[in-house]
């Protein structure tokens, strides 16, 4: 039974009425099918966790000016729209580095930020490919990718590899990433 307290189809309306770049919102849907696998992984809701990747950045577009701001406007929204606070605690957790107030600490806000962040680099990586088609990339390209620097500068490698503190391996977080990305590639236009 669902806990979150938010439909799929009234996230999906949420995701659209926050979030106007195309790019933004498949960022979301990206982050939507890792937190699937996770909590598949995890034995928990992977509708709930699913939802709670969706809507992770509805402020990004409003707040990417001010950091400090990032998940603040979200939480409100969640909240008023009946969304459970474990939930809302995670999505805050995953802009711990910005919020003063928020630690990531819990097994959800840690598996949300290191999947919202792989997405870019698993992107970025699919992006080199002639076909630039998440079907042509491997786990030990986005692992090769992790060491290169100056490759996807933005993306934060230590967040990713938080995930280590929720009992993955790099290779193997990189690997069911990438497998639940390839699995919603149509959607992500990739």
């Amino acid at each position: 039974m669902s806990t979150i307290g938010i439909s799929r189809d009234r996230a999906l309306e949420l995701l659209h009425e926050h979030i106007e770049a195309e790019n933004l919102r498949k960022h979301c849907l990206a982050t939507e099918a890792i937190m699937r696998r996770l909590a598949e992984h995890f034995g928990e809701d992977p509708d709930d966790w699913g939802i709670a990747g969706l809507l992770h950045d509805l402020d990004f577009e409003q707040t990417k000016e001010a950091p400090d701001r990032h998940g603040l406007l979200t939480a409100d929204i969640l909240r008023k729209e009946g969304m459970a606070e474990p939930f809302v605690s995670a999505i805050l957790e995953h802009n711990a580095e910005g919020l003063a107030e928020v630690e990531r600490t819990t097994q959800m806000g840690i598996a949300l930020a290191a999947a919202e962040t792989i997405t870019g680099l698993i992107v970025a990586t699919a992006l080199v490919y002639p076909d630039k088609k998440l079907a042509s990339v491997k786990p030990k390209s986005i692992l090769k990718r992790m060491k290169a620097k100056e490759f996807a500068r933005s993306v934060d490698r230590d967040v990713i590899r938080e995930c280590e503190r929720i009992g993955f391996e790099l290779h193997d977080f990189a690997a069911l990433s990438l497998r639940a990305m390839q699995d919603s590639a149509a959607s992500l236009g990739l």
